[in-house]
């Protein structure tokens, strides 16, 4: 997969449709207008109205629609060059704590509005679909929550909330992690059974044991799992044997590295595309063997059927 990204790719517009064509259609191009996988020619020599040669441009002979490869794409209708938005996903893919909007902005050469909204749209290209439920008989799943913002009193005046007290103010993060697998992360409104239950049961296997802190909203949930353990924090417990929930909590240590370090702010808004940028890069991560092209591949591919248009994503919150 490697080979797919070579260097031209990113400086050349029409190695980079051959490129993302390659990707796209690995058994040749589908329309994406009524689905047919014959009859379909490349059109050359055809021009836009200012006289440049519209690069990868197809037909389909079923419903004599015309298309490329990123119809029905997170690059549709985009002004930025195929190859740049090939330079970003790399620079996404390959960046542990995440590409700010200004470090984007340089690099593609472009407003830092459209850097912001690039950012975004390969985010939504990271969104994981439809999957499995994590763990099964014989796996140990990890859940626990924390809380992403500033403090209180780094806030100005007006925005500070009366009471300071440990999240208050702050946006919380749930976390379900299978141990030497993948991870799913959610942003919540509580940390209560009520919050909590759907998430579990509908991302987890209760055929898993469980590793949980003492936090309330874990209690009843977890008799519903083969087993259930948890560590007291409050009683500078950590590790008991296999009981421990390190590996959830290393996951919060890359996210919150990147909102400190990288973005300095996250909105409430956009919380979740952030959370579903740092799982895309932890469930394809090196120790899984997927290296930093085998991962941008994969980002590419999840542009299909997508779509995110800045009316939707809207201003800064």
């Amino acid at each position: 997969m490697a080979s797919v990204l070579d260097k031209r790719y990113f400086h050349d517009e029409a190695a980079a449709f051959v490129a993302l064509e390659a990707i796209m259609w690995p058994e040749g191009p589908t329309c994406p207008h009524c689905g047919a996988v014959d009859r379909i020619n490349r059109l050359e020599g055809v021009k836009d109205k200012r006289g440049n040669a519209r690069l990868g441009l197809w037909k389909c002979y079923h419903c004599r629609s015309q298309f490329t490869v990123r119809k029905g794409t997170v690059f549709e209708s985009s002004h930025i060059k195929l190859h740049q938005w090939f330079q970003a996903a790399f620079l996404m893919s390959s960046s542990k704590k995440g590409v700010s909007a200004n470090q984007l902005s340089r690099t593609l050469d472009c407003t830092l509005k459209t850097g912001w909204f690039v950012g975004h749209r390969l985010r939504e290209a990271m969104r994981a679909g439809t999957l499995r439920p994590l763990g099964g008989e014989g796996f140990i799943l990890e859940a626990d929550t924390t809380y992403v913002g500033g403090r209180e009193k780094n806030k100005h005046m007006a925005k500070r909330k009366a009471d300071n007290i440990g999240g208050m103010g702050k946006e919380i993060v749930h976390a379900l992690v299978e141990r030497q697998g993948n991870v799913r992360s959610h942003h919540i409104p509580s940390v209560s059974g009520e919050t909590l239950r759907p998430l579990l049961f509908g991302h987890a296997d209760t055929k898993s044991a469980l590793m949980t802190d003492t936090a309330g909203g874990y209690m009843g949930i977890g008799k519903s799992f083969a087993r259930h353990e948890m560590v007291d924090h409050g009683a500078l417990e950590y590790v008991r044997g296999d009981v421990h929930s390190n590996t959830v909590e290393g996951v919060f240590s890359i996210l919150k590295r990147g909102v400190i370090g990288t973005y300095h702010h996250v909105s409430r808004k956009h919380l979740h595309r952030y959370l579903s940028e740092f799982d895309f890069r932890y469930n394809n991560r090196i120790a899984k063997g997927v290296d930093d092209s085998a991962r941008t591949v994969a980002m590419l591919k999840g542009a299909e059927g997508k779509r995110l248009t800045y009316r939707v994503v809207g201003r800064v919150a």
